[in-house]
């Protein structure tokens, strides 16, 4: 396929094999305290489940990415999407929580495959701004998830509990499927397929560990996500329990934020192409830390009002729209030929990394916004530094090769 060329059948399709990982997440938040009912089990228990999640989808994707640069990118996507099913049934049958977070962990590795191989095949067909463009719109569809899912999980939830949460998930792996046969070519070649052996991947990860300017880059983004897995783990206690909303209030106070994520992400490839993804991901990253720092400085005054929460994180997500796809296609740039583990180790790192950040700042929750605005403000102020760490010295976009 050119290089220059991919429709919108294509984004829609690896949007969403992209989206399929976080709908398992997002859709099932506004059941913790009733999963908790469910299987008797305490708060700590319940959000071992999204944290089992997580780690899964960080650990699953070295192997998945590599996989995707010896047999092709579509071979692995079939395994993980299926292994996903499987778990996703078996969650739906769990009769304790000890069976459901094992179960939570297997479907997150399944979910893997859909979160690192997407990534690849836009660095397959697209470099610079034109890559930047194709990460936007494909957060566009993978953004819809934390619009519509947790409002689509209050639905399910009220029509047939919990349980239903999983069985709608495991229709969604299958749909990906079908969808993924009939519109998503291969896009890895023969040629570069041969030349991807198990011990060229262990090299290739070595390289990547040790190329500084990569693991800058990944990690400006992984603060950003890791303020936002903080909000994700503590958001419907504090939301629901302690400001009072119900469920669905939640959902659509959580949609918000996803709003202006996608809304962001929309311009990173016209920004990108008039003043430099260098120059947007300096900003974006400082802004978004200022912004936070506020937030912080206000909770930390005494103030107390939901509006202020949600309009500053509302605005801090949009700054992060820019950083999170920006960064992934500087940090992919000079990785061509191993796209798919550049990729795979990025989404690793991320998601243990705001893994990491969920359990550190759960220690500390008591159920009210100050921890949770605390956690959040580190990863962003932690981006900043980074930022300027990283790219401080660089004033122009790389060349693409």
């Amino acid at each position: 396929m050119p290089r220059d060329s991919i429709s919108l059948q294509q984004v829609l399709i690896l949007g969403l094999l992209s989206a399929i990982g976080p709908f398992a997440i997002d859709m099932y938040l506004p059941a913790l305290p009733q999963i908790g009912a469910s299987l008797n089990a305490p708060v700590g228990a319940v959000q071992a489940s999204l944290t089992a999640f997580f780690i899964a989808l960080g650990v699953g994707q070295p192997l998945f990415g590599s996989l995707s640069d010896m047999w092709g990118r579509k071979k692995p996507l079939y395994l993980g999407l299926a292994v996903f099913a499987l778990a996703s049934v078996g969650c739906a049958l769990a009769q304790d929580i000890h069976t459901l977070v094992t179960l939570r962990f297997v479907q997150g590795w399944g979910a893997a495959a859909g979160m690192a191989i997407p990534r690849a095949v836009v660095r397959d067909l697209h470099t610079g701004h034109m890559a930047a463009r194709m990460m936007s719109l494909l957060m566009l569809v993978f953004s819809v998830s934390p619009i519509l899912a947790p409002l689509a999980g209050s639905g399910v939830i009220a029509l047939g509990g919990w349980r239903l949460v999983f069985w709608a998930v495991c229709l969604a792996a299958v749909l990906g499927l079908a969808a993924m046969v009939r519109g998503l070519p291969e896009t890895r070649g023969a040629a570069a397929r041969a030349e991807s052996t198990p011990g060229e991947a262990l090299k290739a990860y070595a390289s990547l560990m040790r190329d500084w300017q990569y693991l800058g880059l990944v990690f400006i983004g992984a603060c950003a996500m890791a303020g936002f897995f903080v909000y994700l783990a503590g958001s419907p206690f504090v939301l629901i329990n302690y400001y009072g909303l119900s469920a669905t209030q939640y959902s659509m106070a959580f949609a918000l934020n996803a709003i202006a994520f996608i809304g962001a992400a929309q311009f990173t490839g016209s920004l990108g192409k008039r003043f430099g993804l260098v120059r947007l991901v300096k900003v974006a990253a400082t802004a978004c830390g200022v912004v936070m720092l506020s937030l912080l400085a206000y909770y930390l005054l005494g103030g107390d009002r939901l509006g202020v929460l949600i309009s500053l994180y509302f605005i801090a997500s949009a700054f992060m729209g820019l950083v999170i796809p920006t960064t992934s296609v500087l940090a992919l740039e000079a990785h061509g030929e191993i796209a798919g583990t550049a990729s795979a180790l990025l989404g690793t790192l991320q998601m243990l990394t705001g893994a990491v950040a969920m359990q550190v700042v759960g220690i500390f929750s008591n159920g009210q916004p100050l921890p949770m605005v605390i956690g959040m403000a580190t990863g962003a102020l932690s981006g900043i530094v980074l930022t300027w760490v990283t790219l401080g010295r660089v004033h122009s976009d790389p060349v693409s090769h």
